[in-house]
């Protein structure tokens, strides 16, 4: 029996016809999201019975074009046609469907195909007059059948097909807690069955939390996250040999930029190939505005006008990105930034500014345009009677619509960029925070030519970085970080404190 090679999804899992709307059709619940996840396996198609409506087929194939799917017409020889796939194995096959044919699963099941069956499917006897569940009746779960509650367990019970032939103790199973977009809910399952099968949980925490209360003394104690997030910290901790990347309190540490700065203090011992240095922003944490002494603690800690002033909670909530830059101390008086604040250095950098990711021990970048430097904003400012600059950090920001080509870690001193220095600090921040993959930005003081690392970020987009390095690069992150993480588990010395 190989592993999974080809998944054919029949029409009943994915359309359903419009009651009074004439011959029209649509997904059903949960079958779009399926789609878009199969599209790029390459174990995609799509069946449909051979005289079904017109209406459903057109509406089927057009489904099946969007998403990349081939289209198969159920014929009486249509397993023949399929079938001469030299690169697929016996029993690598799966049919899914959500209907009773009995007939139909049997010729596939001789064929050495698998079966998913989802959904209440009913089978009537006529014996006893009465509609039972055809679960109950005719059918036992085993290596080439198995059932499920709803569409959206589809791929994780393809992953209990490849568990059963698993034999490469690299192959690993992971399985992922993120939003599709802020506004859906997150789908988990909690079910031992389900969970059992996956190796790993790839996670991005800071998307799913509700509350953060920085000034709780035993931080993170004062994060509340979605109950889909909960559940899954209540499953691990039930469930240990389950491995989770990155463990929550790893990532804590980057929701709180008060925090953050501090880590990046450890960053003076940190060498390139040049004199140049690599280090934080200067900085001053504030909980009051109207802290009479305020401008003396800001002389005290170094920083000259113009400043950048952030939220100290860096992300997870909708005010983490309302910022703005002041250009003198009343500019402090009426300042909608919420409490407590971070007052920082603002680095002259040429309007440019480096995205850094990191996968694992792999290191990229991209080029960006940033807001400009000091004396232009101040220019701009004066229009304004001096005001403040206020911007969300995630919209808006003063800079030039065009954008720097995209670079890869590969290429060397491009922009003046100290590629020795960025990768060192990489391996220093990946070591001490004990994450697999995060991003920080980098920009470079004009003058001095330091490398002021001005944010870091937990899961960060990839989106710069090409599919065909980031891709390899991010499966042998996970997979190192779980054999990595078992390998500390199963050491006699490891011990979990609660």
């Amino acid at each position: 029996m190989g592993a999974v090679g080809r998944v054919l999804l029949d029409e009943s899992l994915l359309c359903g016809e419009d009651v009074g709307e004439g011959d029209t059709c649509h997904l059903l619940p949960g079958a779009a999201m399926l789609l878009r996840r199969l599209q790029y396996s390459k174990l995609r198609g799509i069946c449909f019975e051979e005289g079904a409506q017109l209406a459903k087929i057109n509406f089927l194939l057009r489904v099946a074009a969007m998403h990349s799917f081939e289209s198969v017409c159920r014929t009486p020889n249509f397993l023949d046609n399929i079938s001469d796939d030299p690169s697929l194995t016996m029993g690598s096959s799966v049919y899914a469907a959500s209907k009773n044919d009995m007939s139909l699963y049997h010729k596939l099941w001789s064929n050495g195909w698998k079966i998913i069956l989802t959904g209440e499917i009913f089978y009537y006897t006529f014996y006893e007059k009465k509609i039972l569940p055809l679960i109950s009746i005719d059918l036992v779960e085993s290596e080439n059948l198995l059932f499920i509650e709803k569409l959206e367990e589809l791929l994780i019970t393809l992953c209990r097909f490849k568990k059963m032939v698993i034999s490469n103790v690299q192959d690993i199973i992971v399985g992922y807690v993120m939003k599709p977009s802020p506004f859906i809910a997150i789908f988990l399952l909690f079910h031992c069955r389900e969970m059992q099968v996956v190796d790993a949980v790839l996670h991005k925490a800071t998307d799913e939390i509700i509350r953060i209360d920085l000034s709780n003394s035993d931080f993170p104690k004062g994060i509340t996250y979605s109950k889909g997030m909960e559940d899954l910290e209540r499953y691990m901790k039930d469930n240990p040999q389950c491995c989770i990347i990155d463990p929550l309190n790893n990532v804590c540490p980057l929701l709180d930029r008060f925090r953050i700065q501090q880590i990046l203090h450890g960053l003076d011992d940190v060498d390139g190939q040049t004199k140049r240095r690599i280090r934080a922003p200067k900085f001053l944490k504030v909980d009051d505005f109207h802290d009479p002494e305020l401008m003396d603690r800001i002389l005290e800690s170094n920083l000259s006008f113009p400043c950048i002033v952030k939220p100290q909670t860096a992300c997870g909530v909708a005010y983490a990105h309302n910022m703005a830059l002041v250009f003198k101390g009343d500019d402090f008086e009426n300042l909608h930034v919420p409490l407590p604040a971070i007052v920082q250095e603002y680095v002259d950098h040429g309007s440019t500014i480096y995205k850094v990711y990191v996968l694992g021990e792999k290191v990229f970048y991209a080029v960006k345009k940033s807001m400009p430097n000091a004396n232009i904003l101040l220019s701009n400012s004066e229009k304004n009677a001096c005001a403040p600059i206020l911007f969300d950090s995630l919209k808006s920001l003063p800079i030039e619509k065009e954008e720097l080509p995209s670079k890869r870690e590969s290429v060397a001193h491009t922009y003046s960029l100290d590629i020795d220095l960025i990768n060192n600090a990489a391996d220093w921040l990946r070591r001490y925070l004990d994450l697999t993959i995060f991003g920080f930005d980098v920009v470079i003081q004009e003058g001095s030519g330091d490398h002021v690392i001005v944010d870091v970020n937990y899961l960060p987009s990839f989106k710069e970085v090409p599919n065909n390095d980031a891709i390899p690069a991010f499966w042998d992150a996970i997979k190192n970080s779980y054999m990595t993480r078992k390998l500390k588990s199963t050491s006699p010395s490891h011990f979990v404190v609660s």
